[in-house]
């Protein structure tokens, strides 16, 4: 958990020199989103970083892809979870490092190298930021909880009139910021309707050590589903079947 941390401290830490530059250069990927050189540079950083230190371990990033490994460990990274907000410089943009083994997610960091906060944790460790113990909200029913998107667009329109129904605020505080602001108490949920792995490999072992839940929003406890939930725990059932369209 230490070594993930540093590492993902490292890279996010790279990324502020290009943050709000005038010359950044961003490109658009095949699939419609913002790269930039920022994003490669730190991904090559934990890559390089991997590559001489646990050379036997997998490594999956956002922009370089899969290298193979045989140690039964995982590493997967997204060197800027938050582009779009990145490229526009809204300072809520995070480098995100999870390492999983064969049980699932072992270890998972969220950065937040603008506001100089990170949220960590491992299984059976707990769930921290900087020195202190995170935890999950105590809110225990829908009306009037926080519920945070990245992009509250790309729910559909029976969701959002389901969360409408059900009084919760809606709040855009998105990308790997809402999810450490439900594991820090500050949120009570954060819905990712179309997500990637990246984006979610940490989530599991971060909400889970700090009293909430994860899934995809079919309910999957799994950060390769396509969606991402995360709670804190005692609104999660009900918030599934609202995403599922129940009234």
């Amino acid at each position: 958990m230490e070594e993930a941390v540093e590492l993902a401290h490292s890279a996010a830490v790279l990324t502020l020199g290009w943050f709000r530059r005038r010359d950044l250069v961003v490109d658009g990927k095949a699939d419609g989103t913002e790269v930039t050189e920022a994003d490669r540079a730190a991904e090559m950083l934990v890559k390089d970083y991997l590559a001489e230190h646990r050379p036997h371990d997998a490594v999956i990033g956002e922009e370089f892809g899969r290298t193979g490994g045989t140690s039964g460990l995982t590493w997967i990274v997204d060197p800027i979870d938050g582009t779009f907000g990145f490229v526009r410089g809204v300072p809520l943009y995070a480098t995100l490092v999870a390492v999983s083994d064969a049980q699932g997610p072992l270890v998972g960091v969220i950065d937040l190298p603008a506001l100089d906060q990170r949220v960590f944790a491992g299984r059976g460790e707990g769930c921290w930021s900087g020195q202190s113990r995170c935890s999950v909200s105590t809110t225990d029913a829908l009306p009037g909880a926080l519920v945070c998107a990245s992009d509250w667009s790309l729910a559909s329109e029976s969701q959002l009139v389901s969360l409408r129904r059900a009084g919760v605020h809606m709040r855009t505080w998105g990308d790997a910021y809402g999810y450490a602001m439900v594991a820090t108490g500050q949120a009570d949920a954060m819905v990712d309707p179309v997500c990637s792995a990246w984006d979610l490999a940490p989530m599991g072992v971060i909400l889970s050590e700090a009293g909430g839940n994860f899934t995809s929003l079919g309910g999957e406890a799994s950060y390769t589903a396509g969606s991402g939930l995360g709670t804190n725990g005692r609104v999660h059932q009900d918030l599934l079947a609202r995403m599922a369209g129940a009234t």
